[in-house]
């Protein structure tokens, strides 16, 4: 047996990120190799992950990649807000951002490889060995296109790609800072589903129809109302955050520029979350829960 030593513990430390005593452990289980040791904790890893899997991640980050004529985002997930700005989490995060850009889907992108060597599945494993939480490459978005492109992240927990025909990137990424803030869920009017308007028509009647005016005013009263219900839900009838005097299709003419599409993804949602006491969260991250 080889001797084991606190450098050989330092340098597997050092090179796995993994706690000291699983690195001993390690190097006792494979007689001091160091590469052997290093593959036993990454197994171990990939059993622990595997025994997390079931835990909700409705944390993490949105990451941004741009190049040439693509730009995607992703968003990668932990358990905790805490494990989300970990520096081992936020270095994996930023590594999967730069290989991004080579994947067509989020299926693609866990088998890619990183520059270590790793696939992104493999590195997502040896980071749960270190933090102790589930964490999940969620899903990403990715706009293909000539047209002028755009990605921005706020607070890494908003993402937003805009693609713009005509005008300029410095346009493009204000408006995607606009969607970032006010989350239009429609491009304009024209993309609002017909059978909402509908909708909106029948509850507009609904509070007016007493009102004892004549039909031809009650017309315009209720196109009235649901002509500001729309605009209100389309990036093109809003107030543009970067400048409220205008709105968005202002900018947009002023530019000679139109929204051909977007995309905005936030951290955790659609997930249902599960609520924790401070107390339970400080337990779990002490390993005492």
């Amino acid at each position: 047996m080889a001797e084991i030593t606190a450098s050989l513990v330092k340098e597997l430390r050092e090179r796995t990120g993994a706690g000291m005593m699983e690195c001993k452990k390690a190097l006792v289980e494979n007689n001091g190799d160091v590469e052997a040791s290093a593959d036993w904790l990454r197994k171990t890893g990939l059993a622990k992950a595997d025994k997390k899997a079931s835990r909700i991640a409705a944390e993490g980050r949105i990451v941004a990649a741009q190049g040439g004529n693509v730009a995607v985002l992703v968003e990668v997930n932990s358990e905790t807000d805490f494990v989300a700005k970990d520096a081992n989490f936020l270095t994996f995060v930023d590594e999967v951002g730069q290989v991004a850009l080579g994947a067509t889907d989020v299926e693609g992108l866990r088998a890619t490889k990183l520059a270590s060597g790793e696939t992104v599945e493999e590195a997502r494993a040896a980071v749960i060995a270190k933090v102790g939480e589930n964490l999940q490459v969620r899903r990403m978005a990715r706009i293909e296109s000539a047209n002028t492109l755009a990605a921005y992240v706020h607070g890494g927990r908003i993402g937003v790609i805009v693609e713009l025909k005509g005008g300029n990137v410095e346009l493009a990424r204000g408006l995607a800072m606009h969607i970032a803030a006010m989350n239009p869920p429609y491009i304009s009017p024209a993309h609002v589903p017909a059978d909402f308007v509908a909708r909106e028509k029948e509850i507009a009647l609904a509070q007016v129809k007493d009102t004892g005016k004549p039909q031809e005013i009650l017309e315009k009263m209720i196109s009235g109302k649901v002509s500001k219900t729309v605009n209100e839900l389309c990036l093109t009838g809003q107030a543009y955050v970067l400048d409220t005097n205008q709105s968005v299709e202002q900018a947009l003419k002023a530019a000679g520029a139109e929204v051909v599409n977007f995309v905005r993804l936030a951290v955790g949602e659609g997930i249902e979350k599960q609520t924790d006491d401070f107390a339970a969260e400080v337990m779990k991250q002490a390993g005492l829960a």
